[in-house]
């Protein structure tokens, strides 16, 4: 469960200073939302050792997604274009993760706050009961920490990124580490589709929610394999 120095860790996060452009341009949170129902699944107790923050990239999921009703929030542009959004927050245990571990069920207000961050409201409900649940006793509390950690970090304009020459996911890696103090290469994760598209960044967290180096199905892609950014213009 989360505690008070390690939320206090995050809080230091989020204070670093010259916090860059954020990732959802235009985005308004909506006056009202629902929680959708979410079925539990066997639990995976076990203790936690660090975290992930996994990060989609919104323009390459969007793709061919635009018409969809399942995903208009994020894809349709009528609620503003997004960049990296929160796939999740999720705690880590070694080789394994701690799964639907059971706690309170999460209000509609608290679930809106974390919609322009990350613009799926079933998203956001699984994600608190799979993982949430097995970092916090509150979902209020997960999904706090989840937005302290999302904007207290700093975006290197990955447009420009994706038309550099020979991009690489090692690429990838050392221009977010660079733009982010306290970030080294190592502890960013870099996952790429079959056809060598990015997909996500998995930002690898210690106990105290402090950057540490990824294991290796975290770290996902090598540094020499080469990567494409779709821009989604």
């Amino acid at each position: 469960m989360i505690r008070s120095s390690a939320f206090a860790a995050g809080l230091a996060l989020a204070s670093l200073p010259a916090i860059a452009q954020a990732q959802a341009y235009q985005c308004a949170l909506p006056q009202r939302a629902t929680v959708p129902e979410v079925r539990s699944e066997a639990p995976r107790q076990l203790p936690v050792t660090g975290y992930t923050l996994a990060l989609s990239w919104a323009p390459e999921y969007c793709r061919f997604r635009e018409n969809s009703r399942r995903d208009a929030r994020q894809c349709s542009g009528e609620n503003g274009r997004f960049g990296f959004v929160v796939h999740g927050l999720w705690p880590d245990s070694g080789r394994s993760w701690p799964q639907w571990c059971g706690g309170s069920d999460m209000r509609a207000v608290e679930l809106r706050k974390n919609l322009c961050i990350s613009p799926d409201a079933r998203l956001i409900a699984r994600q608190w009961e799979k993982h949430g649940t097995c970092m916090a006793r509150r979902p209020s509390t997960y999904l706090k920490v989840t937005r302290i950690l999302y904007n207290g970090l700093q975006w290197p304009d990955f447009v420009r990124i994706s038309r550099e020459d020979d991009l690489t996911a090692g690429t990838i890696r050392t221009r977010f580490a660079d733009a982010n103090p306290g970030w080294f290469p190592e502890a960013v994760g870099v996952v790429l589709d079959e056809h060598g598209w990015l997909e996500e960044l998995r930002l690898c967290y210690d106990k105290r929610f402090m950057p540490k180096a990824c294991d290796r199905r975290r770290f996902g892609a090598r540094d020499d394999e080469a990567a494409k950014i779709w821009r989604g213009l």
